[in-house]
């Protein structure tokens, strides 16, 4: 009836669970979650390379997750849920009368809440560097620079709210997560191999390519951020939006996208002609199967009028895209340990074996 009251909204304050208000169980489950990473971080006074690399995975993950539960906030209208910040309301840090509904401000103030695990991670990875013996400068440089990127990371967020989800803010915020995502992946690669210098493990023109798939990677995902702030979802009801033709920037993304499958298939058939490492190979294809299943997605999206559920896994995939150029890409090279200048008398061939190119990692 046109008459009949409108449903009430529960407050977030006013859910409750074994008497506790929900967002009590999610700084609970937060809390939980940065002791049980500080208990499984005994390794971190006396590091080992097989420990650290597993760290350093969880680096990745975590950093790349970050942007999709980032991507759940926007499709649920939720960005405001905390609508300031560092508080989540002017009076509270907790989602205490947001004036938002339960869901909202649950889905926004967890988001909120999992930037501290995120930052565990990184510190966790740092001190371990930090113990490594022989202690490794170039690890530690990426290593200081990761948590540091996920502080400006809720920096940016804090702006994307005091913006009122302005596009350019959310665009932002997102962007550097990418960012973050290249200093965890190099780090991950890295501290499986020795300190010295780089050498390429494949020849130039594949180097090459693989490099120039980085730049073209990262304006794919600058091109979905231009597409997502000018369609509907974002982060809430009263957000303002671009007011870019939808059509126009949705096919610039989508030339971007083929152009990048283009230069996976050239890197590709070059890795199989000039015969690269079997590890690089495999890569490569798993770039092609993460982009040809992120075009099915998107495309779903396109015709079924960009469903919630398909936008998260559209972010969630480029995510996986970006992570599987930059394995690519830092493939193509390796570090090896610097040793004696060779013997007077060594012939070339053994000299250049030295030096050249691996066959495999």
């Amino acid at each position: 009836m046109s008459g009949s009251p409108a449903p009430a909204v529960l407050a977030a304050d006013e859910i409750l669970i074994l008497n506790l208000p929900l967002w009590t169980w999610q700084i609970v489950f937060a809390v939980a979650g940065v002791l049980a990473l500080v208990v499984l971080s005994r390794t971190i006074w006396h590091p080992t390379v097989a420990s650290l690399r597993w760290w350093a995975l969880g680096n990745i993950v975590v950093n790349a997750g970050i942007a999709v539960t980032g991507a759940t906030v926007r499709v649920t209208s939720s960005g405001l849920g905390c609508s300031e910040w560092p508080k989540c309301t002017k009076e509270s840090f907790v989602p205490v009368g947001t004036h938002h509904s339960a869901f909202n401000a649950a889905i926004e103030f967890g988001n909120r809440t999992l930037t501290f695990l995120v930052l565990a991670v990184g510190v966790i990875v740092f001190v371990a560097t930090l113990r490594m013996r022989p202690r490794r400068r170039d690890l530690l440089t990426l290593a200081t620079i990761i948590p540091i990127g996920v502080l400006g990371q809720a920096v940016v967020g804090g702006i994307t709210v005091w913006s009122d989800l302005h596009p350019a803010s959310v665009a932002a915020h997102f962007l550097l997560s990418t960012v973050v995502v290249i200093f965890t992946v190099a780090y991950y690669v890295r501290c499986r191999e020795p300190e010295g210098g780089l050498r390429l493990t494949v020849a130039p023109s594949i180097r090459h390519l693989a490099t120039a798939l980085v730049p073209l990677g990262f304006a794919l995902l600058v091109a979905g951020t231009v597409v997502t702030g000018t369609g509907p979802h974002g982060g809430d009801a009263s957000a303002p939006r671009w007011d870019f033709d939808m059509v126009l920037v949705t096919r610039v993304h989508s030339l971007l996208a083929w152009a990048t499958v283009a230069g996976a298939v050239a890197l590709i058939v070059l890795a199989l002609r000039l015969g690269a490492p079997r590890r690089l190979r495999t890569q490569i294809w798993l770039l092609l199967a993460v982009i040809a299943a992120q075009g099915g997605v998107g495309y779903a999206q396109y015709f079924l009028g960009l469903p919630e559920l398909l936008v998260v896994l559209h972010v969630l995939g480029s995510t996986l895209v970006w992570v599987a150029i930059l394995r690519v890409y830092f493939g193509t090279a390796e570090r090896a340990a610097v040793t004696s200048p060779a013997p007077r008398g060594e012939s070339g061939e053994a000299a250049a074996a030295a030096t050249g190119p691996a066959a495999d990692h």
